[in-house]
């Protein structure tokens, strides 16, 4: 579960790790009060819309108030505006920071290797994929031990290896509380500033809790808790009222398909074709046509998506149960991206001839999870879809190729 940015901030306050003084805000009156005690020393204000989503600033939803007044005008602006199909809700106001330097430091789980990765940069306040991809000595990666954790030695190692100033050093260990206490999978701060009198600040943050742990986080749950519907996407609050297993996340190919573990594999083969997953949809063992038209409705509905990929392989769910459902869901939505199927298993031949019969120019099938995988990559990259029956001339390897995948 991703955190709002004033909610990751108020966990980093409870670590120890300085802040700005803020509040949150739901109506641009509460905005106006809320700058005028901020306001203290007459530099303003700045308003940031609350959204799980990057790119807010320059979408607009970050802007300084010159006072109180400026404050709730912008706070109007901001309520209800959609930011990459995320509605803002909330505002937070802070005090403004004299910034001196910026940096980077984030801990990830890394997957692969079963450890978490420190990633630091001395170029922070930057989209660290921008800096990675321009210069990739500026941003460093080193592995944590989750066991042994991050004490004094590994916090200046890794401050060392990204160039940060000693001082850093304190502030990662913190972090790493917070990622352990709070159960985390991803701690973010950008910028962790640097201010003129010499203190470090975290000025934006992002927190990504492992929904694993919810039974042991209290705070999490009931209704005034972070999981609480308001704080969904509109597609998690879809999927929620309709019973679909579904996370949103931050890439451009829709995923859907029947189990947890085919779902996770299909996200790390869409991430090897060199695209990113925009969410995990699994429908789930014996889902129906209307299950499968919910999800699939659900996935066109997220903005982020540029094509979506369902892979499907039939054991208790029937392939043409889920054919019939990508009909259904076509007669009911304007289907406007490419859609790539791979349905093997359980009446797959059948599934597929409902799809050749159903004819959608923007509908192509393939015959295996990696093929799909790399169709879907390539089509969110801007590519043509094929011909719907494009894959007739595969069919003769697709039981082996498709059992293989899996």
């Amino acid at each position: 579960m991703d955190l709002y940015e004033h909610q990751a901030r108020e966990i980093f306050e409870s670590y120890g790790v300085l802040v700005p003084a803020a509040e949150v805000a739901g109506t641009s009156r509460a905005a106006r009060d809320a700058a005028r005690r901020l306001d203290a020393d007459g530099r303003g204000v700045v308003v940031k819309a609350q959204v799980k989503t990057g790119g807010r600033g320059k979408a607009g939803g970050v802007k300084r108030a010159a006072d109180a007044a400026a404050a709730e005008l912008i706070a109007r602006q901001m309520l209800g505006m959609d930011i990459k199909g995320h509605t803002v809700r909330s505002v937070m106001l802070a005090q403004p920071v004299e910034v001196e330097r910026e940096f980077y430091v984030s801990y990830v789980l890394d997957r692969t290797d079963g450890r978490f990765l420190a990633i630091a940069s001395a170029r922070g306040g930057m989209e660290i994929e921008e800096v990675a991809a321009a210069d990739p000595r500026a941003v460093a990666r080193v592995h944590v031990d989750p066991a042994a954790g991050v004490d004094e030695e590994t916090a200046r190692r890794i401050a060392d290896a990204a160039g940060l100033p000693a001082g850093t050093a304190p502030v990662l260990r913190r972090l790493w509380a917070v990622l352990e206490g709070e159960d985390a999978l991803l701690v973010e701060v950008n910028p962790l500033v640097r201010t003129a009198d010499g203190r470090f600040l975290a000025l934006d943050g992002k927190v990504t809790l492992d929904d694993n742990a919810r039974f042991r986080q209290a705070r999490w749950g009931g209704e005034d808790g972070w999981s609480s519907t308001e704080h969904r996407t509109p597609q998690e609050a879809e999927a929620a009222a309709k019973g679909l297993n579904y996370v949103k996340l931050d890439g451009e190919v829709g995923v859907i398909g029947n189990g947890a573990g085919l779902v996770m594999s299909t996200l790390d083969v869409v991430a090897g074709c060199g695209a990113r997953p925009a969410n995990f949809l699994d429908i789930g063992g014996g889902a129906s046509a209307a299950v499968m038209a919910d999800g699939l409705s659900v996935v066109l509905g997220d903005p982020d998506v540029r094509s979506v990929l369902v892979n499907v392989f039939g054991g208790i769910t029937a392939c043409d149960a889920v054919a019939e459902g990508i009909a259904l869901a076509l007669d009911r939505v304007r289907l406007t991206k490419p859609l790539v199927v791979r349905l093997d298993g359980n009446n797959a031949e059948r599934g597929r001839e409902i799809l050749r019969e159903h004819a959608h120019p923007l509908l192509e099938q393939q015959t295996t999870m990696d093929g799909a995988a790399e169709r879907a990559a390539r089509l969110a990259g801007g590519g043509a879809a094929r011909p719907p029956d494009s894959a007739a001339a595969e069919s003769a390897a697709e039981s082996t190729a498709t059992a293989t995948a899996v």
